[in-house]
């Protein structure tokens, strides 16, 4: 693979046209939003005489599915029975040299679904994308696993391996992640073979260049593209993330840790604030810091990168 191949002509469900997202609710039989959308279009063309706003048309007070803006926050490493613990922002943390050139490993620690297109159980397809820096050549790869998760609730999952060994760079690394909701029921008996023993134990990396990890990639890119694009089947999340070592104030840094990626509406870009927010070791989530029952009312996961002992 020569170079980073993605989904840029699968646009998620937030970046479609009304009329095409209208389409996609109704093959997951949402009759209800399918016509408020066609509605609020129809009222936004007639009342501006033409219709310009990728953003004017959408009825709804707010639908975490229908954003395409991410927050990207930092969990630095604690000890265990720690209280509390902050959440920075992405850029606001230093980066650790000493990753520089190393070995890490990067897991799945949370997958929370607080509203996806349809209702009752979505199974989410999640394609996960890493740089891996071997011999002065850079291998794009892709690693897939599939979830079962209820409206409003968390995926059954704890640091999941996604990449074992990967090989950070001297200047940076690369992330991208895309979830697909699968709804077609033909899709949704073969992705049963993402929950063999074969996928559980994520992508095995060394420090040379291997051949076979390059084939596995490929057809996992492949897999996510046929299924992304099929009837009943909708992408809803899509974000890139690049970490460095420099002091930038606009990047974001590569540091151990857990990385936190909240699909928010664009207007909150400008005043999103993780210090409302912090982690609560003891039960595993992240809540209001003035309300410890209240969790971020956004869809979103969060990853970890660790040093790789071999």
């Amino acid at each position: 693979m020569n170079d980073s191949p993605w989904f840029d002509d699968l646009p998620v469900l937030g970046k479609l046209p009304p009329e095409q997202a209208a389409a996609k609710l109704r093959e997951l039989n949402d009759e209800e939003t399918a016509t408020a959308l066609e509605t609020a279009k129809e009222v936004t063309t007639r009342s501006a005489g033409t219709f310009k706003s990728p953003r004017s048309w959408w009825p709804f007070g707010d639908k975490p599915w229908q954003h395409t803006a991410h927050a990207f926050g930092h969990l630095a490493p604690a000890l265990p029975d720690s209280g509390p613990l902050p959440i920075r922002h992405a850029g606001n943390i230093a980066a650790d040299p000493t990753l520089k050139n190393s070995r890490i490993k990067i897991t799945l620690d949370c997958l929370r679904v607080a509203d996806y297109p349809g209702r009752g159980t979505h199974q989410v397809l999640l394609d996960f994308y890493a740089q891996n820096h071997v011999r002065g050549n850079i291998e794009h790869l892709h690693f897939n696993a599939t979830y079962r998760v209820r409206e409003n609730e968390h995926a059954a999952i704890l640091g999941y391996p996604l990449f074992v060994g990967l090989n950070a760079g001297s200047d940076s690394v690369a992330f991208k992640c895309f979830t697909v909701n699968v709804k077609n029921e033909a899709d949704e008996a073969f992705l049963r073979v993402l929950d063999s023993n074969v996928f559980k134990v994520g992508l095995q990396l060394t420090s040379a260049v291997q051949p076979t990890v390059a084939l596995f990639s490929e057809l996992a890119f492949g897999l996510t593209r046929s299924i992304a694009g099929r009837n009943k089947n909708v992408p809803v999340q899509d974000f890139h993330l690049g970490l460095d070592f420099s002091n930038i104030p606009t990047r974001a840094r590569l540091a151990e840790g857990a990385y936190i990626a909240v699909q928010i509406p664009e207007s909150l870009q400008s005043v999103w604030d993780w210090s409302a927010w912090e982690y609560n070791p003891a039960n595993g989530r992240i809540v209001s810091k003035t309300d410890s029952q209240q969790l971020i009312p956004y869809n979103y996961l969060v990853f970890s990168v660790s040093r790789y002992e071999e």
